[in-house]
């Protein structure tokens, strides 16, 4: 998939070189992250989950939290919920390298529940930096719990899929956590539904990208 740059800190530097400024700063960050005592979570994981992809994705994945698996491994989406993932995103002709995949949360809440009010404080502003390096086209938000936290609303899911909304000056576009499209196969279709809304989205500004260099 071709990255079409954009933004004035941008004139002048090649792909290769922007892309490597950002692993440098992630890396920095995610030092930044194992050090983190900010809530109580840090008492009982495993791993800091930070994240890990393409550190200048076109697209950017974020759920809600890490699971057990995530917290042994130190790495998102592993285990059943993960392989679903990579299958989907694969139909949608995405592959997991080109992308950017990190939760809202670094560490595992004890027995996955839901995050907690000072959990999201603690963590929303290493998420926000996150995408500040990466500088995504499109975020892909997985699943209800970490769609209501970005946009800070009590929505259902439904109310909030199939429609691109603006956050912090990033293109977002909700859909299922792959574990809910586990427990219910039926919810596919709508989610590839969403897949392909995120990469129409892509080829959008991709297309208006190339329409202005070819009118300068």
């Amino acid at each position: 998939m071709q990255r079409f740059l954009f933004g004035p800190e941008e004139e002048g530097l090649h792909e290769g070189e922007m892309s490597a400024s950002s692993s440098r700063e992630l890396a920095q960050l995610f030092e930044q992250a194992k050090e983190c005592h900010n809530c109580t979570l840090a008492a009982s994981r495993l791993n800091v989950v930070f994240g890990e992809g393409n550190p200048f994705a076109e697209v950017a994945i974020i759920g809600e939290a890490p699971g057990a698996e995530e917290d042994a491994s130190g790495r998102p989406f592993t285990g059943r919920s993960g392989q679903l993932l990579d299958t989907m995103l694969h139909t949608a002709g995405f592959s997991r390298q080109e992308l950017y995949i990190c939760n809202i949360l670094k560490c595992r809440p004890p027995g996955n529940r839901n995050p907690l009010k000072d959990e999201i404080r603690s963590c929303m502003p290493l998420l926000f930096e996150q995408l500040q390096i990466v500088r995504p086209k499109v975020i892909l938000i997985l699943g209800k719990v970490a769609a209501n936290t970005i946009f800070e609303n009590r929505l259902s899911l439904g109310a909030m899929r199939g429609t691109m909304k603006a956050w912090r000056g990033f293109d977002c576009c909700s859909t299922f956590h792959p574990a809910a499209v586990l427990r219910n196969p039926h919810l596919k279709k709508e989610w590839m539904e969403d897949m392909q809304l995120m990469r129409d989205h892509c080829e959008t500004i991709g297309r208006k990208k190339n329409a202005r260099e070819n009118e300068n």
